[in-house]
């Protein structure tokens, strides 16, 4: 199995770039980007194209906004690298496509099993959700937690997790 690396921060907090900068110290001929994001209108599309062209033609990018597990198990086995961007987006995706909570979980069950079979190194981008105040609505308190098991579930099976905190990386598991 490669190497896992959990990367999970607050909103801006510098985890996209930090795992992509750690990443880049393992950069083959084939690396895979994997993208959760669906962007729905038009400054997510602006924004989504402007990460592509940060990347360069150095990242290969696979859309996997559901389909997750399926992407990491494609890739797994011939990727030199592969970051994952991002665990929340997913969750929101699979929460909006109507899965019920067991269905999410079990998706989640299937990542862990996808990335126990990686041979590459895996960087994965979280949001931390459990630092904030509790939502006013069952729609965001659901998300709050099925984001905040799955980002538990990923810290528990990956080799490192890095804090991210204004930008500056605190490693909370090595």
């Amino acid at each position: 199995m490669g190497e896992t690396v959990f990367v999970i921060g607050g909103c801006r907090s510098g985890k996209s770039r930090h795992a992509l900068v750690l990443a880049e110290d393992r950069l083959g001929s084939k690396n895979c980007f994997v993208a959760t994001c669906v962007p729905y209108d038009e400054e997510m599309k602006d924004r989504v194209r402007r990460h592509q062209e940060e990347r360069g033609g150095k990242w290969r990018s696979v859309e996997a906004p559901l389909a997750l597990p399926e992407a990491i198990d494609r890739q797994g086995g011939t990727a030199d690298v592969i970051v994952i961007d991002c665990l929340t987006l997913w969750m929101n995706n699979l929460i909006m496509d109507e899965r019920t909570d067991e269905e999410v979980l079990n998706q989640v069950e299937q990542l862990e099993c996808a990335l126990s079979k990686t041979r590459c190194p895996v960087f994965m981008v979280s949001n931390e959700v459990g630092t904030g105040i509790v939502p006013e609505n069952k729609l965001a308190r659901r998300f709050r937690d099925l984001a905040g098991f799955t980002n538990q579930r990923m810290a528990e099976c990956a080799d490192q997790v890095i804090w991210m905190v204004a930008g500056i990386p605190v490693k909370i598991k090595s």
